[in-house]
């Protein structure tokens, strides 16, 4: 059974930090690139960035320079570690493994985590 659980969302003042955290099991993880993704009220989810299988980063423009994506493969659990976070980071944060080979893609998404940036 495929799980994915992230932890470590929170309210946070401006200017502030957080690490999330999401946990997988029942998939090979390290053949997964693992993505965070975000949606705020209102809006359609987002991407906020990406490490895949190699290790290899991407970030959406609004988080480069605050935000840092991090795997352990040991752990089979991707990390976000948010800096100088700001009102508009707010937002539901997912974690996401995918997968694409040549006739199937495997696709795979968390609970969801709060993340509240507030003074």
């Amino acid at each position: 059974q495929v799980q994915l659980v992230e932890l470590g969302g929170d309210l946070v003042q401006p200017g502030g930090s957080l690490r999330l955290s999401c946990a997988a099991s029942g998939f090979t993880f390290s053949n997964y690139a693992m993505s965070w993704y975000r949606q705020a009220p209102g809006k359609e989810r987002e991407l906020v960035a990406t490490i895949t299988s190699g290790g290899s980063t991407n970030y959406a423009d609004s988080v480069k320079g605050r935000f840092t994506i991090s795997r352990d493969n040991a752990k089979n659990t991707v990390y976000l570690q948010m800096n100088s976070l700001k009102f508009e980071d707010t937002a539901v944060y997912y974690c996401n493994a995918l997968r694409e080979l040549a006739f199937r893609t495997y696709n795979y998404w968390g609970q969801g985590t709060q993340v509240t940036v507030s003074s």
